[in-house]
């Protein structure tokens, strides 16, 4: 008897201090720099008969997110370091996928789970309206796309509503703030353009998506998160 109780206080003490170390983990900004290491490299106890595990990498919908496209994506959240304040959601825009196809995924690094949207590109990026991306730019007046990862900022109310500022983090991108590229709905995202066209329509390189789909894409993106953008 004694010995079943001291097993399941074992057992209760686990859960809990894995529950905790999860939370605290997945929050930024909930321990300071020393604390955060000192939980990273906590040891938890194991119940007396059970092998240790290695905690395993979120385990992403391949279907959704091409597998070299979310380690570049992941690659690119560790170069950017401090730049990118949360770390728990990223955004991905496939544009090698054309606009008929959902390719902006929100994929949620804490539990693997990935939402995916439809999103235009832009007019600058597809002259003959092909429903394909064909170039980048990050030159002013280009209407085009451009390529890299950026950091979601602030929400305003512009001439497309509500809409979300960016800063582009690469030289592929960092005219985005001053080039007004932002996440916004347009009518021409909407899917039943698919119906009566087979593809979106073309921003002027702003990632536009549908009017339905933008409140829950700001409510799982926020500020301060990257969107990484790329074709290859």
């Amino acid at each position: 008897m004694n010995k079943f109780l001291g097993a399941e206080r074992e057992r209760r003490a686990v859960i809990k201090n894995g529950l905790v170390l999860a939370g605290a983990l997945a929050v930024p900004g909930a321990v300071s720099a020393a604390g955060r290491a000192q939980l990273e490299g906590m040891k938890l106890p194991m119940p007396a008969g059970r092998p240790a595990t290695v905690p395993a990498a979120p385990i992403v919908n391949s279907r959704a997110v091409r597998p070299d496209l979310m380690r570049r994506a992941l690659a690119a959240l560790d170069r950017q370091g401090g730049r990118v304040g949360r770390r728990d959601r990223i955004a991905i825009a496939d544009f090698a996928a054309p606009s008929s196809q959902k390719r902006f995924h929100l994929v949620d690094l804490v539990d693997g789970s990935t939402t995916s949207f439809l999103v235009a590109h832009g007019s600058g990026s597809d002259p003959s309206h092909s429903g394909w991306l064909s170039r980048f730019s990050n030159q002013p007046g280009s209407n085009a796309s451009c390529e890299g990862a950026f950091v979601t900022d602030d929400y305003y109310v512009g001439k497309h509503g509500r809409s979300q500022r960016l800063v582009g983090l690469d030289p592929t991108n960092n005219n985005a703030l001053s080039r007004a590229i932002v996440v916004h709905a347009a009518w021409y995202s909407n899917p039943d353009m698919l119906k009566t066209h087979g593809m979106l329509g073309r921003s002027q390189g702003c990632f536009a998506v549908g009017d339905a789909d933008l409140p829950r894409v700001f409510d799982r993106l926020g500020p301060g998160r990257m969107i990484f953008a790329t074709k290859a």
